[in-house]
């Protein structure tokens, strides 16, 4: 990690023969490495602390201080396992979040990587340098969805070029768990490459059984955030794995899973916590780290264990406790001053030496950021005039039994075999509001994936969105003209979410960046139209509670149940084809 500070020039300030140009005073240091509360002064040199005691000898005529009486001074805290694009940006998403106390994310790159390449990807990681605060990055190794061409764009080379970076501290979780498990020779040569590194390698083993847990471990894996009940924490927590307990919108285990600590009376010491991406109104509600502390504390868990689990922990899974985690010399002056230890809701922050934010408002500018700079590829490969074809969106079908992907909650679906009449060679949905069908185009122009729906809405005429796993063009609806009008507008768009109610467009999202963010740097922004897309299809029968994760993991590989692939039809826990995907150029001219 690069300093700005001189490790010289930090002794002059320790000593007192050189002034700080920050020094807080009299607070209550909050110290994570001996788990003690002292009252303490801190000095602060560029962006580095050099001071942390009793004495004043640093502070000169030019330095700024800062009275704590009464206040504890904290870490800032750190997102060991960030999403930055839940319709929110990084921008957007840094400056909302570093108020609340986060001075450090860790981010996965898989958008990024998909639609901008090694190298645009590589730009924006120096450009997103300038965000106040510590952005890292975790690396893909492999997508969230086979598809055709993955391995070129997910190469070893250029995989290992990215992780080799600074400011990419390991690799991303491999949703795709059971490649490790079967020992697939690429991810075990490039875990090698980053074990030599010195780097962590994320994990995600959703499901996966004690024993089996074993071979995945076993792989190189160092963490896993995707434990949902108490036995399965324990289970990562006893085979050596960091053990990072989740609270997000899609999943607020928080409360199923602190029994490990407050009745299983485990050491802490390998136990963090993360939000895991949560959705924009889920963060403007329950804040972000500061509410997985703030719900650890109201939960049992004594402060000085859950200010450790988001900062010192943290940062030594990542292998960056000499620079981030904790309040001593030659460390980086990332501090909260925090008011009580209720709220975790902190009165001012600092990162990198700088006051930032005070009273929950930033007090710098944001950098601005020109998205279109880094990405490689257009957001549609062929005409909008192929998608007004309303023919694309009906289900091909002869009459008799139809495997349905039925949700039994926000993302887990099981098949259904359905009895569907044709009519004129179409499946016949009119008699069952609960039945709709889904399309998914490949925005090359290539192929067509199709499927029936049920128990996702119930009186939805057509939603086109390329917030999705794979950021393709998903299409969902019982009306084939508002769905084609819908995909249309996307097209458009260049990437985003519209909905369409008869021949009215009533939801339109842009998400020009990789099909799944929006280029706004509010954060306020994301959160309206969050709010907007879930009552809008709410109002319409979707029965769950987030529905970004429903249309993100419709498109995936991993989760049980039938989804819609860039292959076809998958059923999941068969892991079999059930149908193959089509020619949309041979489709689109029917």
């Amino acid at each position: 990690m690069k300093l700005k500070a001189k490790r010289s020039d930090l002794i002059e300030v320790a000593k007192g023969n050189r002034p700080a140009d920050l020094f807080i005073k009299n607070g209550t240091v909050i110290n994570v490495y001996s788990g003690e509360f002292l009252k303490q002064n801190v000095a602060v040199y560029k962006d580095c602390i050099a001071y942390v005691g009793g004495s004043d000898r640093a502070i000169g005529e030019h330095t700024t201080v800062i009275d704590a009486t009464g206040k504890y001074l904290s870490p800032g805290f750190i997102e060991a396992h960030s999403h930055p694009w839940i319709v929110y940006n990084p921008v957007s998403m840094t400056s909302k979040i570093l108020p609340l106390g986060t001075t450090t994310t860790v981010n996965d790159n898989l958008f990024f990587h998909l639609h901008m390449g090694a190298n645009g990807f590589k730009r924006l990681v120096k450009d997103l340098e300038q965000l106040p605060g510590n952005f890292f990055w975790l690396a893909r190794l492999v997508s969230q969805a086979e598809y055709q061409g993955e391995n070129e764009l997910f190469n070893d080379n250029e995989v290992k070029e990215l992780l080799a970076l600074d400011a990419v501290l390991g690799s991303a979780e491999i949703t795709r768990w059971p490649l490790l498990y079967n020992g697939d020779p690429y991810l075990l040569e490039i875990i090698d490459y980053i074990k030599k590194l010195g780097k962590v390698v994320d994990g995600h083993t959703a499901g996966c059984s004690y024993d089996k847990l074993n071979a995945v471990v076993a792989s190189g894996v160092s963490a896993c955030h995707e434990a949902i009940t108490l036995k399965e924490a324990f289970d990562r927590l006893r085979l050596g794995m960091w053990t990072t307990l989740r609270n997000s919108s899609l999943r607020p285990d928080l409360q199923e899973l602190i029994p490990l600590i407050t009745e299983g009376n485990v050491s802490t010491s390998r136990i963090i916590m993360t939000t895991d991406g949560p959705n924009p109104a889920f963060i403007e509600k329950e804040g972000f780290v500061d509410g997985l502390v703030r719900q650890a504390v109201e939960l049992g868990v004594p402060v000085m264990n859950a200010i450790q689990m988001v900062t010192i922990n943290a940062a030594t899974y990542l292998k960056q406790d000499d620079y981030i985690g904790g309040l001593a010399p030659g460390r980086k002056a990332d501090i909260l001053l925090l008011p009580d230890l209720v709220s975790f809701r902190p009165e001012m922050v600092i990162a990198n030496g700088e006051i930032i934010a005070e009273d929950g408002k930033l007090t710098i500018n944001m950098p601005e950021i020109d998205w279109n700079q880094y990405v490689n590829r257009e957001p549609f490969g062929f005409s909008k005039s192929v998608l007004e074809n309303a023919d694309l969106y009906r289900y091909p079908h002869q009459g008799g039994n139809v495997p349905a992907i039925y949700f039994k909650s926000n993302v887990i679906t099981e098949r259904k075999d359905i009895f569907l009449t044709s009519v004129n060679g179409y499946a016949d949905l009119s008699g069952d509001n609960g039945l709709l069908q889904a399309a998914l185009f490949d925005r090359n122009g290539k192929w067509i994936t199709r499927g029936i729906l049920e128990r996702f809405a119930v009186n939805l005429d057509g939603m086109a969105s390329t917030y999705n796993t794979t950021s393709e063009l998903l299409v969902i609806g019982k009306n084939p003209e508002a769905m084609a009008k819908a995909a249309a507008r996307v097209h458009d768009l260049g990437g985003g979410i519209v909905i369409v109610d008869g021949s009215e467009i009533i939801l339109e999202i842009p998400l020009q960046l990789a099909g799944m963010m929006t280029t706004d740097p509010s954060f306020s922004t994301a959160v309206m139209y969050y709010d907007q897309l879930l009552s809008i299809v709410q109002e319409r029968g979707f029965p769950f509670h987030d529905i970004l994760y429903t249309l993100l993991f419709l498109t995936c590989d991993f989760l049980p149940g039938l989804r819609l692939v860039p292959k076809g039809l998958y059923d999941v826990k068969q892991n079999e084809i059930l149908y193959r995907n089509e020619s949309l150029t041979l489709n689109s001219v029917k």
